[in-house]
């Protein structure tokens, strides 16, 4: 496990500067403003369903984190939606999905979008896959984060109000259950 979590953090390093770079910013802005400072390493266990066409593992959310990490084992089950379809994402032994989670949407000001997704159960497997979740480190889980004033100009204002990652997981959390999208909320 130990093992696993420095490559996450290894790995975290490598993705903040490709993605500060995507942003048009320098290599290393993520890694200063320490959004992704902290890794959240958790094991997500579905058990089979007798009835699946009436459960879902885990029903349509995106994720309230900067960026997800995740292993899958080889049953699947998980979606994205892309293009108002869902889309499976078949296991590849030993590789790895990255995806966007809602504080990254709202300080690339939409540049980048989080990742509508869901786990679909299964009648006779178990599905355990293991997940990365990024946050600010924990000095900074109270600290607010808005859209990056630098990708900001005329053409492009600012489209989300500040937030707090802690306040924004814990309301992201109480609606995330019912599938309620949490974005909108903080949208100017």
């Amino acid at each position: 496990m130990g093992d696993y979590v420095q490559s996450m953090i290894k790995l975290r390093a490598t993705l903040s500067e490709l993605l500060s770079e995507a942003l048009g910013l320098s290599s290393d802005y993520l890694s200063r403003i320490e959004c992704m400072k902290s890794e959240f390493l958790t094991w997500l266990y579905y058990p089979a369903c007798p009835e699946p066409d009436l459960a879902f593992g885990a029903p349509r959310h995106s994720d309230p984190t900067f960026l997800t990490i995740l292993l899958q084992d080889t049953i699947g089950g998980l979606q994205f939606l892309h293009q108002d379809h869902w889309v499976d994402v078949p296991p590849i032994p030993g590789a790895l999905i990255a995806h966007i989670g809602d504080l990254m949407q709202i300080i690339s000001n939409d540049k980048f979008k989080s990742a509508d997704h869901r786990v679909l159960a299964h009648s006779d497997q178990i599905r355990v896959s293991a997940a990365c979740f990024l946050y600010p480190s924990a000095k900074n889980l109270l600290k607010p984060y808005g859209p990056i004033m630098e990708l900001m100009s005329d053409s492009n204002q600012p489209m989300y109000k500040e937030i707090v990652p802690l306040e924004y997981a814990l309301y992201h959390q109480s609606r995330a259950m019912y599938g309620t999208p949490t974005l909108s909320h903080y949208k100017l």
